[in-house]
């Protein structure tokens, strides 16, 4: 049976009441659509380094020597030291999570990932340029894992892109802990060439010399550069001009196969989507319909046609 995915996320993103003033900011896409196929790790900085519920909001302020301190709203106290003691230990526990990834709790002076507000120490208006201090830690600590805020996975280019980078990750971690050694490793880069293939042609031809040679290598070297390699690929987003060379190097596995008419066809759809007149998912599921009728054994294989639950409906949004 296939594992389950294995995300972080910010307590009160599932509902639980966590917040300054002892609410939540449940999102059901995360609990009731993504949670299907989740064990969710959550956590909460602020509970767990030992603040109370309710409690005065914190804010990120920037002091006169321009470093940025983790303060209460009210008050002024500084639990930068703490905050921060608390997260260095926090992720090294996370280690033996095995984490796909984690969502964070956007604008959070400690979840943050991206554009919270830093306020000047001496008063005045905030800059939006802050990273949340727990999340900053994290980030660092594991720089190329999956990361998002609960904000931005409403946007459809961004979410598809996480949750493919989240299922690749998952399947990863399989293949690892199968212990089928460099087989095992061949066999997953063969399924995940087209996919790593759309986010980048570069990477994907180091992967390629990588795996042609991995046997010259002490199989834990080879898996950690193959690992690294994946990620940063995984990183870099798609966009049409890269996901239409991807399917026309599908359409040209059918040279023999395909009639006029159906090549035609797929061009027309392939085009169609390069002008932004239908979705992904319309080439994909032609494609995927020639790939059945004329039992394309490789392509049936290729994770790119089938990247993650089509119940998600991910590919009928980009």
């Amino acid at each position: 049976m296939e594992s389950r995915i294995r995300l972080g996320v910010s307590s009160c993103l599932l509902g639980a009441k966590v917040r300054f003033d002892g609410g939540h900011k449940r999102d059901r896409y995360l609990t009731d659509v993504l949670g299907g196929y989740v064990d969710y790790v959550p956590v909460c900085p602020e509970v767990e380094v030992g603040l109370p519920i309710p409690r005065p909001a914190l804010r990120l302020v920037r002091d006169s020597h321009q470093d940025v301190r983790l303060r209460f709203s009210k008050g002024g106290e500084d639990i930068t030291d703490k905050m921060q003691c608390w997260a260095h230990q926090r992720v090294q526990q996370l280690e033996s999570e095995q984490l796909d990834g984690f969502i964070f709790k956007a604008k959070s002076p400690s979840s943050g990932m991206e554009r919270v507000k830093i306020y000047p120490e001496s008063g005045g208006m905030p800059d939006h340029h802050g990273i949340g201090m727990f999340a900053r830690i994290f980030m660092e600590h594991f720089p190329l894992l999956p990361v998002e805020e609960e904000g931005r996975l409403h946007d459809p280019k961004l979410r598809e892109n996480f949750i493919t980078r989240i299922f690749t990750m998952k399947r990863l971690r399989e293949t690892l802990a199968a212990g089928s050694g460099y087989g095992g490793m061949v066999d997953f880069h063969s399924r995940h060439k087209l996919l790593i293939l759309a986010h980048s042609e570069k990477i994907y031809r180091e992967m390629g010399r990588l795996v042609a040679h991995g046997k010259t290598l002490p199989f834990e070297t080879f898996q950690d550069q193959y690992r690294t390699l994946l990620l940063k690929a995984m990183s870099l987003k798609t966009t049409e001009k890269k996901q239409v060379n991807v399917l026309q190097h599908i359409l040209g596995y059918f040279k023999k196969q395909l009639s006029a008419d159906e090549k035609s066809e797929v061009l027309e759809k392939v085009e169609d989507y390069r002008n932004g007149l239908v979705p992904l998912i319309v080439p994909i599921t032609l494609l995927n319909h020639y790939v059945r009728k004329y039992k394309q054994d490789y392509l049936q294989e290729q994770v790119y046609l089938n990247p993650h639950p089509k119940e998600l409906k991910l590919l009928n949004h980009v």
